[in-house]
């Protein structure tokens, strides 16, 4: 996910009168940081717990357990985490207070996911939190249209009507790909934007919203004929690969080093894992258990979403939090540890019946989400100190000056 640029004035405000240049700025960064760290932290729970349920499911102890935690699962790390994830990243770019309910709701109904509460409850949450995701969308329509934006918006609505159906009572199997649709479209879209600021041929526009039409016609229909809507979803994803390999900056990039070359890497290696669950589809039809669908969900949601976010997540996250997140060779191993690990558990666990390597695979997954965190948050500490002893000290006042007190 890339960060969209804001609204004219929005960010860190400058330096008020009266006080030393490069002061202001720094405190207010600071305070708009720790004013959306809330929601932030209610994302980053939602993913601690999405993580506890997955070692539930690959039957191994975990910290927490409870009956309702591996039914919402899959939800909870998609409309909880990553929901709230783009949600509060529009809400930073679109400026304002009201924006921010998005996020809002969808971490709050995240998080009351977790609780005995009537499930209702954060049903509707969700559904309200993709509501107003969706108005955000509205608000940037009016500032300038564009096909990126308008993918991004299919991508809400897409998430909405998910969120409808469950709190309709429909199932998560059959709910996949109206989730899958939220966040590739949204992926997608972002990474337009990108392209278009690059060099993108006259007709690329034009084969990417045809794209992205057939994966909302493919959608909606996996409602009323399950077979036909999924190979419509199926060829559309596969060809919405091909636009993005072809198109995508990250294929020159590749050369590069540092960051760029992790974003790079990240981003064809995501590419390639939904091309995979497009060609499951493709090939297998409509899956809602066994390990058919286990890796099409895991191919989607950990090759192409996660790693879409380790690839974006030194860019946001400044953004959001104004803090700054250097890139770390850590963040690559750990890249590295999900994309091996997945062609372990997908390739082989899954595709190959192999109960141990899909169980090894699946621990392994955790692993490397956490190990990302963990880096991610080391370096965004370490660089945030750093920063601190480097800022200009506070002018002494005129009593801190006299004769007896040595002057700086």
């Amino acid at each position: 996910m890339t960060p969209a640029p804001g609204p004219a004035g929005h960010g860190i405000p400058g330096a008020a009168p009266g006080r030393p240049p490069g002061q202001a700025p720094d405190r207010a960064a600071r305070r708009t940081g720790v004013r959306r760290m809330p929601l932030l932290l209610a994302a980053g729970i939602c993913l601690f717990a999405g993580l506890d349920a997955a070692l539930i499911l690959l039957g191994l102890p975990a910290p927490v357990t409870g009956e309702r935690l591996p039914r919402v699962h899959g939800v909870l790390l998609v409309l909880g985490f990553a929901g709230t994830l783009v949600a509060l990243e529009r809400a930073v770019a679109l400026g304002g207070r009201w924006p921010y309910a998005a996020p809002a709701l969808l971490g709050g109904g995240g998080l009351l996911l977790l609780t005995p509460a009537d499930p209702a409850v954060p049903r509707l949450l969700l559904a309200a939190g993709c509501a107003a995701l969706t108005a955000l969308y509205v608000r940037f329509w009016r500032r300038q249209p564009s096909a990126a934006l308008l993918a991004q918006a299919a991508g809400a609505v897409c998430a909405l009507g998910g969120a409808l159906l469950w709190l309709g009572g429909l199932d998560v199997p059959r709910l996949l790909p109206w989730l899958v649709a939220f966040l590739v479209l949204t992926i997608a879209g972002e990474r337009l934007e990108l392209a278009r600021v690059a060099t993108l041929a006259p007709a690329a526009e034009p084969t990417f919203l045809a794209c992205v039409a057939t994966v909302a016609v493919g959608v909606v229909t996996t409602l009323m004929w399950p077979l036909a809507g999924t190979l419509v979803l199926g060829a559309a994803l596969l060809t919405l690969v091909g636009w993005l390999l072809v198109h995508d900056v990250a294929r020159r990039l590749l050369r590069s080093t540092g960051l760029p070359r992790f974003t790079a890497g990240c981003l064809l290696a995501g590419y390639g894992w939904l091309g995979l669950a497009g060609g499951l589809w493709l090939v297998t039809g409509p899956v809602t258990d066994g390990t058919r669908y286990d890796a099409v969900v895991h191919a989607v949601f950990l090759g192409f979403v996660m790693s879409m976010i380790m690839a974006h997540a030194p860019t946001i996250l400044p953004a959001v939090l104004r803090r700054p997140l250097p890139y770390r060779p850590g963040m690559a191993v750990a890249a590295w540890l999900l994309h091996l690990s997945l062609v372990l558990r997908v390739c082989v666990g899954d595709l190959r019946d192999n109960e141990a390597a899909w169980r090894t695979g699946g621990v392994l997954n955790i692993a490397a989400v956490l190990l990302f965190v963990v880096t991610a948050a080391a370096a965004s500490a370490t660089a945030a100190r750093k920063a601190a002893g480097k800022q200009p000290a506070a002018p002494r006042s005129p009593a801190d000056t006299g004769p007896d007190r040595p002057r700086a």
